[in-house]
């Protein structure tokens, strides 16, 4: 029962990806460097841009050591392979690997006030809180779309739909203790994260900003420029990117740098998606087999990946890669899974959707009633969207969704459970950061075209006035807003 997307229109997206290249190596020591554009013109309105590649120029540094363990750096003419890299910002990384782990930062980055931004959903923490958390959610251009001709209508339509949905919204947020858990365990990463960016030798402040709920994103910007930080990475909690998720911050953060001077300056690396990183790959895997272990016939287990939802059209017009990402993400678990010898039978369904429109399919509940229909009778539901647990985990999975599996002839549910403070996704975030410092560059920028033309008078009057016809009709029209209310 988790707050879901509600889509009224979209507009474009751009999505740019990089082709993969071959990697390189020399006596099992490396260090490499990527240089790569970096800009927040992917949240612009722009189809025509849409899914266009970015040109990308990566410069490698071979490390070798010599007889003394010295290092030494060699350049290289060659493209270094960074696996399934996805979104606009790239990262990069000069850290010395042994093995692949990170054996320390260079002396500059090591002199550096370096801040890690992480960005999460965020969530009510009282009852009290649900119907404004609601409304902030509703009120996000990026989670209602609506055209710039009723853009004026927002946050008037962002209130209607809150307090439609709070009443539901709150027994499901009673069921789970009367509030979200999510700041908690997000305050919990983050102090994790700050520890094992310690051990690896870079102190780093580390700042959580939530998008809907406090501490805001606005907040941990503000600690942010008030100690002074010189470098900064921002880690979405999002796996796969989305518009909806990731794309929303950003966008929080792309009008905070292009209105202030000192994050205008700011170098800042985004890490937009992480989901092909292999910690992470692992750290998923090593969950899922634990928890098949436990049931007593593991092999007869099916696999159910449930992610939460977007709107169809997110990925049909508007280029969200969000559904690519997950299907090859859960293509790496289950590569990973079989090299331990676990070939369960697996399948992928999307939960949380809201609203009359079409979402991404096939749907979680759907699927589980078909799945006992079949005569399956062990389910290990993955919540692959999430790496904290809230509720779209904590009710909508665990009560709703294995009350229906158990309805529906599921004999045996178990669930995996978020990744949380795990030792090795904590370690593989901390390097993701340490390996995303030495691309942090100042953001340019970016103009929002439409603004212009908002602001002129002439156009501006002719659209209240059209607008506000419209929006009396739609939203005194007694069938239009019954049948609106029945679809929230």
């Amino acid at each position: 029962m988790g707050s879901g997307v509600l889509q009224l229109k979209l507009s474009s997206f751009c999505h740019r990806r990089t082709n993969n290249s071959p990697e390189l190596s020399c006596h099992r020591i490396r260090a490499f460097t990527f240089n790569a554009k970096s800009t927040f013109h992917c949240l612009l309105e722009d189809s025509q841009r849409s899914k266009k590649p970015l040109e990308m120029a990566a410069i490698s540094h071979l490390a070798s050591a010599d007889g003394s363990d010295n290092f030494t750096k060699t350049s290289l003419h060659k493209p270094v392979k960074m696996r399934h890299l996805n979104g606009q910002t790239f990262f990069s990384t000069e850290a010395y690997v042994l093995d692949g782990e990170v054996m320390g930062v260079s002396s500059d980055i090591a002199q550096e006030r370096v801040g890690v931004l992480l960005l999460n959903l965020g969530g009510p923490e009282t009852l009290h809180d649900v119907q404004p958390f609601l409304f902030n959610l509703f009120a996000d251009p990026d989670i209602i779309r609506l055209p710039r001709l009723f853009r004026f209508l927002q946050q008037p339509l962002a209130q209607l739909i809150s307090i439609l949905r709070a009443p539901k919204s709150k027994e499901g947020y009673a069921a789970i203790g009367g509030g979200s858990p999510l700041r908690r365990i997000t305050d919990e990463q983050a102090r994790a994260l700050r520890v094992a960016l310690e051990e690896k030798n870079l102190h780093a402040n580390v700042y959580v900003g939530m998008r809907y709920w406090h501490p805001f994103t606005e907040e941990a910007i503000h600690q942010i420029k008030k100690d002074n930080i010189t470098k900064l990475v921002v880690l979405p909690l999002y796996p796969q990117f989305s518009i909806s998720t990731s794309g929303s911050s950003i966008r929080v953060l792309q009008s905070i740098f292009r209105e202030d001077a000192y994050f205008a300056r700011l170098p800042v690396s985004i890490i937009e998606s992480w989901y092909q990183r292999e910690g992470y790959i692992k750290s998923m895997a090593d969950l899922i087999e634990k928890e098949i272990l436990s049931f007593s016939e593991p092999e007869e287990v099916m696999i159910f990946f449930s992610a939460h939802g977007v709107p169809l059209s997110y990925v049909e017009d508007a280029g969200d890669p969000y559904r690519d990402q997950m299907e090859e993400c859960i293509t790496l678990i289950m590569d990973e899974l079989k090299s331990r010898g676990i070939p369960n039978n697996h399948t992928l369904a999307y939960q949380s959707r809201v609203g009359p429109v079409q979402w991404l399919k096939p749907y979680t509940d759907e699927v589980i009633v078909e799945l006992g229909q079949k005569g399956v009778e062990s389910l290990l539901a993955v919540p692959i969207s999430f790496v904290s647990e809230h509720i779209e985990t904590l009710e909508e999975i665990d009560m709703e969704y294995k009350h229906l599996a158990l309805q529906s002839g599921i004999k045996n549910w178990g669930r995996v459970p978020a990744l949380g403070c795990t030792s090795s996704f904590i370690s593989d975030l901390a390097d993701a950061v340490i390996e995303a410092l030495p691309s942090a560059s100042a953001m340019s920028s970016t103009k929002d075209t439409y603004r212009d033309a908002d602001m002129d008078p002439v156009q501006y009057a002719i659209k209240m006035f059209l607008g506000s016809i419209i929006a009396f009709i739609l939203l005194l029209s007694p069938k239009l807003f019954s049948s609106f209310r029945n679809s929230v």
